[in-house]
C-alpha cells in the first residue's frame, strides 16, 4: 500500500539586501502553519555558511492538505510581503521510502 504522507523540502534564497525581511516573513509562517489541520512538521532552517539561504522541511498527512496550506491567507501574505526579495524558490515533493 502506497503512503499518502508527503514531505516538502523548500529552498528559499533571499537577495542579500532582503535576507532579514525574508527571514522575518518565513518565521511568521511557522506558528500559523504548525496549527493547520494535517500538518505534522514544519521546520525552518538557515544555512550556516550563507545566511541568505533558508530551507523549510515540512511533513503533511497527504498532498491535499499541503495544497490547502498553499492557498491559505498567510501564504498569500508571505508572497506579497516578499515580492521581489527572493532570488530562488524551489519546492520538492518527496516520499519517504524507508
Amino acid at each position: 500500500m502506497e503512503k499518502e504522507h508527503l514531505t516538502i523540502v523548500a529552498k528559499i534564497v533571499a537577495k542579500s539586501s532582503e535576507k532579514d525581511l525574508v527571514k522575518s516573513e518565513l518565521l511568521k509562517l511557522v506558528e500559523l502553519t504548525r496549527s493547520e489541520k494535517g500538518n505534522i512538521q514544519y521546520d525552518l532552517h538557515e544555512d550556516n555558511l550563507d545566511q541568505n539561504i533558508f530551507l523549510m522541511y515540512e511533513n503533511w498527512t497527504n498532498r491535499e492538505v499541503w495544497q490547502n496550506h498553499m492557498e491559505t491567507s498567510h501564504i498569500e501574505k508571505f508572497q506579497i510581503a516578499t515580492e521581489g526579495a527572493i532570488e530562488e524558490f524551489t519546492v520538492r515533493e518527496m516520499t519517504q521510502i524507508e
